[in-house]
């Protein structure tokens, strides 16, 4: 008999578990309450990407001179047509996943699931009727959702998180912007192209803070660039509407904020709650997080966690990673997680890729290393396609001059910090891979240069930089 498995949540982390238990042979039933690809699909990752397409197109429109083209009139957008077209990149998505399912025999069931006991999942269909889904294991893949502040005035208008924020319903003339880690900070980048006046309000040092302080320090100058004011180490302490409707916030350093809207980005917070972990014992941490192992294993046997709910990197390969190793445990194998190598996309303009340790954390760690830079400024591909903003680094253990670093902020980050997990992942040198011939004239070839500079050998240097 095939093993029955039954995954609570189809987001990145539930449909992508679903899809290898069921190619694995076991009969899987998942259980969606909104819509399936989750937070990231329908609220996050892929609507963002769509709205800063638009931005970016507009942005390079504006700048069509610089390339020699003649654009006439006044460069405009239309915001329908925006909304229209991230709609159906999210629906297109949608249908994949659904069509995926079909394919592979996935039962999905549409309703909000809860566990009631070890080897039964009660679902409230959305038609209000009850079905009771029997399993031999069972995946929690629930997710997460925008963290509130309390005392704040939300009312998804004046008031608003990153759910309302991608609605894009109107432009705001100003918009204020509680928090400037990675969704706030690409949030911010958005509404300034669609002529919104930004203000950021930050209580760490830095904007995008989690992230190496040379990439944060270079995206801080690009908001500058961009006219979105940025300000560090104050929080914000109140937020109340002002008699002429703007609303205004008291920010811990005695100053105000006045803006027509507010976006708060501060984290997220996991969806724990009323999915009867109490029923089977399942352990949470302090945040509300399903405490799991590197199997992704809960404390209760047979019962598995992935993704946001989990509280470790929430970020949606990570999610998606942690389902294929739950589905392979949860079939009787012995997969285990490893977070030392995930890279990190961020969508700011420019982007961030990074991956491996940051510089400040190996010196926490205590380990002596070596660093290597080599600016887009110096790339012919750069100067073909006016991005001579960013720069790549690379951090290398001192002793054994592997690669334990990658940071890149430039265009197409994103894309290529893949090289740099690549490198870490097998061990390579900074030597190795500064020696690895790169096809001329690519952006890639920064990630060659930077890593021959670990060793003062780059080539597209000046003597005595």
């Amino acid at each position: 008999m095939p093993i029955r498995l039954t995954i609570i949540g189809a987001g990145p982390g539930g449909y992508v578990a679903a899809i290898r238990a069921a190619r694995k042979g076991a009969r899987v039933t998942i259980v969606e309450g909104a819509e399936v690809g989750g937070a990231c699909l329908n609220l996050g990752c892929i609507p963002t990407k769509t709205l800063i397409a638009s931005a970016e197109a507009l942005e390079r429109a504006r700048n069509a001179a610089d390339f020699g083209i003649q654009v006439s009139g006044e460069v405009g957008y239309n915001l329908a047509k925006i909304r229209e077209r991230r709609d159906k990149v999210v629906s297109t998505q949608v249908r994949g996943i659904r069509g995926l399912f079909k394919s592979w025999g996935v039962n999905l069931i549409e309703g909000r699931g809860s566990m009631l006991s070890p080897n039964v999942v009660r679902v409230l269909r959305k038609d209000g009727t009850v079905t009771d889904v029997k399993s031999d294991k069972v995946i929690i893949a629930t997710g997460s959702r925008p963290a509130k502040l309390p005392g704040f005035p939300f009312d998804g208008e004046s008031v608003i998180t990153s759910d309302e924020a991608i609605q894009l319903k109107d432009i705001p003339k100003s918009l204020l912007i509680v928090g400037a880690g990675v969704i706030g900070s690409e949030f911010a980048f958005i509404y300034r192209s669609f002529g919104a006046e930004v203000t950021m309000v930050e209580m760490m040092a830095h904007a995008v803070s989690t992230e190496d302080e040379e990439m944060s320090e270079l995206v801080e100058r690009e908001l500058k660039k961009a006219k979105i004011k940025l300000v560090t180490n104050v929080k914000v302490e109140k937020v109340e509407k002002g008699p002429d409707g703007m609303m205004v916030a008291k920010l811990s350093n005695k100053t105000e904020v006045r803006a027509e809207r507010i976006l708060v980005s501060i984290g997220r917070s996991m969806n724990s709650e009323n999915i009867g972990l109490d029923n089977v014992g399942v352990v949470i941490g302090r945040r509300g997080e399903i405490t799991v192992n590197e199997k992704m294993e809960t404390n209760a046997p047979g019962i598995y966690a992935v993704g946001d709910v989990t509280g470790n990197m929430m970020l949606a390969h990570v999610a998606s990673h942690q389902g294929l190793v739950a589905a392979d445990n949860a079939l009787g194998g012995d997969s285990r997680m490893d977070y030392a190598m995930v890279p990190v996309g961020i969508f700011t303009r420019p982007e961030i890729g990074s991956v491996g340790l940051r510089e400040k954390q190996a010196l926490e760690k205590g380990i002596k290393y070596k660093v290597g830079r080599f600016p887009f400024r110096g790339l012919g591909k750069a100067h073909a396609m006016g991005e001579l903003t960013g720069m790549v680094k690379v951090i290398a253990d001192e002793t054994t001059d592997r690669i334990i670093g990658v940071h890149i902020c430039g265009a197409h980050a994103t894309d290529l910090v893949h090289e740099g997990a690549l490198a870490i992942q097998m061990g390579v040198t900074a030597q190795r891979l500064g020696a690895m011939i790169h096809a001329h004239p690519t952006l890639a070839e920064a990630i060659m240069e930077a890593s021959r500079d670990v060793h003062n050998m780059a080539i597209h240097v000046m003597k005595g930089r």
